[in-house]
């Protein structure tokens, strides 16, 4: 059976890949999906500490945090759709030069 380390390695090295992935990519699709791998290593994280100091509080934290992502990917994707919509390009580019 792994240990509290392994798991927290595992959930550093997925913020890591969903930090460059955002950092490096211009869709806004990808930077979406990038966002949700750093999210999932951070409630990797969170479950990991919660068994190290055995107890329930850290499990329905992630549990809750699980259910904030959830949300944000329904909003986060009907915004992508609205923009797509818009502008017909799914640049991040495109998008920061935008006025008011």
């Amino acid at each position: 059976m792994p240990g509290a380390t392994e798991y927290i390695i595992v959930g550093a090295v997925l913020f890591a890949l969903g930090a460059v992935g955002f950092l490096t990519r211009r869709n806004l699709i990808v930077m979406f999906l990038s966002t949700e791998v750093m999210f999932q290593g951070v409630v990797l994280n969170v479950v990991a500490f919660a068994r190290f100091h055995h107890n329930l509080e850290g499990q329905a934290f992630a549990l809750f945090l699980l259910v904030i992502a959830a949300v944000e990917a329904g909003l986060a994707l009907g915004m992508i759709m609205l923009l797509y919509r818009r502008k017909r390009t799914l640049d991040a580019d495109v998008w920061s030069m935008m006025r008011g």
